[in-house]
């Protein structure tokens, strides 16, 4: 592509980091639009015109696309984060897409307007937490910086893009921890926006945020239970299996694809890995 007039590289002197390599490009571009595709990602032939023809509407600032794990078949781990990415696009992104405020644009593909992105890059550049530079998670604080400008995010389901994803549980809960951090850090940015929102938003932030470590509380009493009184706590462990069991139907039936019963196995990740993790990512959000 070096030599297509169309393309202009930018090759920066050292590594600096994807929001400072994103700040130059988009100060060089010159379209009304910016796509941002991270490098391990694949687009489908439609996805520019897809996303385009959402961001027609002068009150859209960004537009996401629908994402897959394009390494999909090569371990279960793989097989299950390809669950979570549908389930987190056509579930979480997709409700809240309905109320015209998708919270977190994913940065494997998401789409831009180029005149809000400008009025927006210092804020974007200078992102503090408790006096400190912040750098990671760089998709949702773009994200919530357009919200803040009065500007709608939204989510176009068949806009396909295909990423590669952790195939081994280490670089997959290093991932997570970032993404948690991130996602707390947001949400305390997020905080004053939300009364300008629909209410479904507060409710939506609240128990993404509140529920896994309502969860973590209930495993933790249901070990002391155990421990102290050397009982199952049957009631908790039907409760989550029976939660379990009809999340993975109700995604199944939507999806058509009974794969998604599988996802039950994410469960047992989710309460013995990730739960500590994120109680781990909100005690070092510095």
């Amino acid at each position: 592509f070096a030599g297509d007039p169309r393309f202009s590289f930018i090759l920066l002197e050292k590594n600096v980091g994807k929001r400072k390599a994103q700040i130059v490009a988009i100060r060089r571009s010159s379209g009304d639009l910016v796509l941002n595709v991270d490098s391990d990602t694949t687009l489908a032939s439609d996805v520019v015109a897809k996303l385009a023809l959402k961001m027609q509407d002068p009150a859209v600032g960004a537009a996401m696309g629908q994402l897959a794990a394009s390494n999909r078949s090569d371990t279960w781990l793989t097989r299950l984060i390809d669950m979570e990415y549908w389930l987190a696009c056509n579930e979480e992104r997709a409700a809240q897409a309905r109320f015209g405020a998708v919270m977190c644009c994913c940065g494997p593909c998401a789409m831009y307007r180029r005149s809000a992105l400008v009025l927006l890059l210092d804020q974007y550049e200078t992102q503090l937490f408790r006096g400190k530079p912040s750098d990671f998670g760089e998709d949702r604080h773009l994200t919530i910086l357009m919200l803040k400008a009065g500007l709608r995010t939204e989510y176009v389901p068949d806009a396909i893009a295909a990423t590669i994803v952790p195939d081994r549980l280490g670089p997959y809960l290093r991932q997570q921890l970032r993404w948690a951090r991130s996602t707390f850090r947001d949400t305390l940015l997020a905080l004053r926006l939300l009364p300008s929102l629909d209410r479904y938003l507060t409710l939506d932030v609240v128990g993404q945020n509140l529920g896994p470590l309502l969860l973590a509380l209930s495993v933790l009493a249901g070990l002391a239970q155990f421990a102290l009184k050397g009982t199952v706590p049957w009631s908790a462990v039907l409760m989550i299996a029976s939660m379990t069991i009809i999340r993975c139907s109700v995604a199944a039936f939507r999806a058509r694809q009974l794969r998604f019963l599988g996802f039950s196995l994410h469960t047992f990740i989710n309460v013995f890995l990730l739960l500590p993790l994120k109680a781990y990512a909100l005690c070092t959000l510095s």
